[in-house]
């Protein structure tokens, strides 16, 4: 039988594995194999279960063995913030961040993006600027992944000034602060600068990727731009080899159903790659019933509620 020197190195192997691929089965078996070999207890075991627990989105397994751990480092803190903001849990992952000020442990540049998405979710704008004003004392300003936080914390808030001179001061942009930002005037409905800044982003060599086609097809789609969203969704595959997903061609159903083209959003949804969800049919089937397009709507409905959808498609 293995010694506890050869069985937790394993184990905490085994464990990362589970986080990194997000297996929840695999964690669960591995967290019961480590109660069995009676390691489960240890500080460094437990450590590693809260965070496989919180990557795989169990958020109540991976909080209680945190309050059973005694040895709480900043890693830990930060993947209960992260875990929790990425179930868009905004008042729970804030929660915590304060619980970790409060133990006086020091944030890294781990800590605050997750922070700032939580602040961009509840629209916190006074709690995202002292969050900005952290990000400054620690020395962070120059790191990308928190410049990008920021960028949306002040979009999402209504601050599209502040947002624009975050970017402004980005020292070395990636797809996603370009994306960020041209999201940002995309909620604030400019969607000349939202194409403007994608041809900047290309002339600097940066290769969109599906957080951008998403800005710019969701511009197209409210500012009923039909023509312009044609080009890009052919732009996506056809120049730089990104496969639409299901929220592009949610914003090109959206789009061609704000103009009327309710025939062509179903055909484009018939030849999708990827398979449609309840709610991009349920999005069609609404634009039907504003169009008037009883045809289509018999056929969407027939699709979501099966032989009931002639009856839901006519009440």
């Amino acid at each position: 039988m293995r010694s506890f020197q050869e069985l937790l190195p394993l184990y905490a192997t085994i464990l990362d594995c589970c986080s990194s691929t997000k297996n929840l089965r695999k964690l669960k078996q591995a967290h019961a194999n480590t109660i069995k070999l009676g390691i489960s207890h240890k500080d460094f075991i437990r450590s590693k279960l809260v965070a496989s627990y919180a990557a795989c989105s169990q958020m109540l397994e991976a909080s209680f063995i945190f309050s059973l751990t005694n040895r709480q480092p900043t890693f830990l803190y930060n993947c209960l913030i992260r875990g929790f903001s990425s179930l868009d849990l905004f008042s729970e992952s804030l929660s915590v961040f304060r619980q970790m000020l409060l133990a006086s442990k020091p944030i890294d540049r781990h800590t605050l993006p997750a922070v700032l998405k939580s602040c961009a979710g509840l629209s916190a704008l006074r709690l995202g600027s002292q969050v900005h004003a952290a990000v400054l004392a620690n020395g962070f300003a120059l790191d990308t992944a928190n410049s990008n936080a920021l960028i949306t914390m002040y979009s999402k808030s209504g601050d599209l000034g502040s947002a624009r001179k975050v970017f402004d001061q980005v020292p070395e942009r990636n797809s996603v602060t370009w994306s960020a930002m041209m999201a940002g005037y995309g909620m604030h409905g400019d969607f000349g600068e939202v194409f403007v800044l994608f041809e900047k982003m290309l002339n600097q060599g940066i290769v969109p990727d599906g957080l951008s086609f998403t800005a710019v097809l969701a511009a197209c789609s409210h500012g009923g731009l039909t023509d312009k969203g044609r080009e890009y969704l052919e732009m996506m595959e056809g120049r730089f080899g990104v496969r639409p997903g299901l929220e592009h061609y949610t914003c090109m159903v959206d789009m061609l159903g704000r103009a009327g083209q309710v025939e062509e959003a179903e055909a484009l949804i018939m030849r999708m790659e990827v398979e449609p969800d309840e709610a991009l049919w349920r999005a069609l089937l609404g634009v039907c019933k504003v169009h008037g397009k009883v045809e289509v709507a018999e056929r969407v409905a027939d699709r979501i509620y099966g032989k009931k959808g002639l009856i839901a498609a006519r009440s």
